[in-house]
């Protein structure tokens, strides 16, 4: 995951990995490293709170070893109000309590090269909680008996994900359970991805003061977005203005975005916020902003999302506006920089320079190793200054991640016999959340012993206004 920072707002902190043991969906008691207020991304960010509805799994390994391991329904709190249910779809790792994250496309996460990533979007439709008639879910999948226990169906349905998303051996340690993931497996058919509850295309433009500087595109599932300009915008005699140059405080899906700046503003830079209230769609993948297990969407209530793009302005010289995006494809972040002002500029990435003429673009893949956390900072002319950091999370057990380990992991996971006592819970949620909380059968994780890797030492790298200089400078 990116998070970006501004002028002075660098994110504090090196990231904290859990390394040397990898419980598969469990709570880690180790707190996130500490940052700075960041600014906002793309679409719902959340914080963890934990495992609420799940039975037992079995882990099958290779050696012939077995690990017992919880398996069911996450639920997140959305920053800014909403709530989210979750499953897991990176089973070799655990989960760092109170983690943040961030809704990101499949290609940012370990669905980028998986075929089957389309099915567990199925599973996800198919199963609980959107199907809430769990009588109804029963019968599908040949369960005798009557309604299954929310606890089993959870815990069927993480099961049945594992098994495309880390193509791993594993199954429910509950008949019933067991059944359900052996129907939720063989009737998955591919589904598409979901589309983001909100993102904008791009994230920063240039220009000159007496233009307007854009398009920004607003990507969104809601209704209606409010636009909110930075606190500076007014000072500045800066206005955000649609294509006609009306000066807009709202958006809908497909509408563009430009800061007018008058022709006598001074060289600078501001920003602004766009934010709706929708329902993120089941299926988008959620991703931690340190090392904690990649999550999926299972249900969500009206939640709050917000996404941010910046705007650079000066009379002359080079005008960057620089972006930064994961690539699992390419193993890396991928960094655009682009210029809008009237001289070439040059900047220095792992050790090569570039330079862009006056209008022109270019993309740079950095390598970045998996699980390993990152942070550019890049400077260039008229005080600009930009800082990307996150950790690269693209692989699971499946796809060359490390083996989880082969202890059990230290948790009491309620009774599997499926009757209807294990379904009690604290309350309900709005939209289609199904009901979560805890209850004697909530599994309580604890004892993790996890070692923690604080990876420090950041990579700055330098873009700056070309000078005239000797050859090779």
């Amino acid at each position: 995951m990116i998070s970006v920072s501004r002028r002075g707002s660098a994110r504090l902190g090196a990231a904290v990995l859990a390394s040397g043991l990898a419980a598969a969906c469990a709570i880690a008691f180790a707190a996130p490293a500490a940052a700075d207020e960041p600014v906002p991304g793309e679409g719902a960010s959340a914080i963890l709170d934990g495992l609420k509805i799940a039975d037992k799994a079995v882990i099958h390994h290779a050696d012939g070893k077995d690990q017992a391991v919880p398996a069911g329904l996450f639920q997140m709190t959305v920053d800014g109000g909403g709530t989210l249910q979750t499953y897991c779809i990176d089973i070799a790792n655990p989960t760092q309590q109170r983690a943040q994250y961030q809704e990101k496309s499949w290609d940012k996460t370990s669905l980028h090269d998986n075929a089957d990533a389309g099915k567990i979007n199925w599973i996800l439709q198919n199963s609980f909680p959107q199907v809430n008639d769990r009588a109804a879910l029963a019968k599908a999948a040949g369960i005798k008996g009557g309604a299954i226990s929310k606890k089993l169906a959870a815990a069927g349905t993480q099961v049945a994900i594992w098994r495309y998303s880390d193509h791993v051996d594993v199954t429910a340690e509950n008949k019933k359970a067991e059944k359900l993931a052996d129907y939720l497996e063989k009737a998955a058919q591919n589904v598409k991805e979901p589309v983001a509850s909100l993102s904008l295309t791009p994230d920063a433009v240039s220009g000159k003061p007496g233009d307007r500087l854009g398009p920004v595109t607003v990507q969104t599932n809601a209704a209606s977005a409010t636009v909110a300009p930075a606190a500076d915008i007014e000072s500045l005699g800066v206005k955000i203005v649609d294509k006609d140059g009306t000066p807009v405080t709202s958006a809908a899906n497909g509408a563009e975005l430009f800061f007018d700046v008058p022709t006598d503003t001074p060289d600078g830079s501001t920003s602004l916020t766009v934010s709706a209230t929708t329902k993120v769609e089941v299926g988008r993948a959620f991703a931690s902003e340190t090392k904690s297990q990649t999550q999926i969407l299972a249900g969500s209530s009206d939640s709050t999302v917000t996404a941010t793009a910046t705007a650079e302005w000066a009379k002359t010289g080079a005008v960057p506006a620089v972006s930064a995006e994961e690539n699992c494809a390419k193993g890396g972040v991928d960094i655009t920089a682009s210029n809008e002002g009237d001289e070439p500029f040059t900047f220095e990435l792992a050790g090569e320079k570039h330079t862009i003429e006056a209008e022109g673009s270019e993309t740079v893949t950095i390598p970045v190793q998996e699980d390993q956390p990152y942070k550019f900072t890049i400077t260039g002319p008229n005080g600009f200054e930009k800082t990307f950091e996150g950790v690269l999370d693209c692989m699971t057990t499946g796809t060359g991640g490390d083996e989880p380990s082969s202890e059990p992991t230290p948790a009491t996971v309620g009774g599997s016999d499926g009757g209807s006592g294990d379904d009690a819970t604290t309350g309900g949620t709005e939209g289609d959340l199904a009901e979560t909380g805890s209850s004697s059968a909530t599994p309580i994780i604890g004892g993790i012993a996890a070692a923690l890797l604080v990876a420090g030492g950041a990579t700055v790298f330098f873009l700056r206004r070309k000078k005239t200089a000797t050859p090779g400078e």
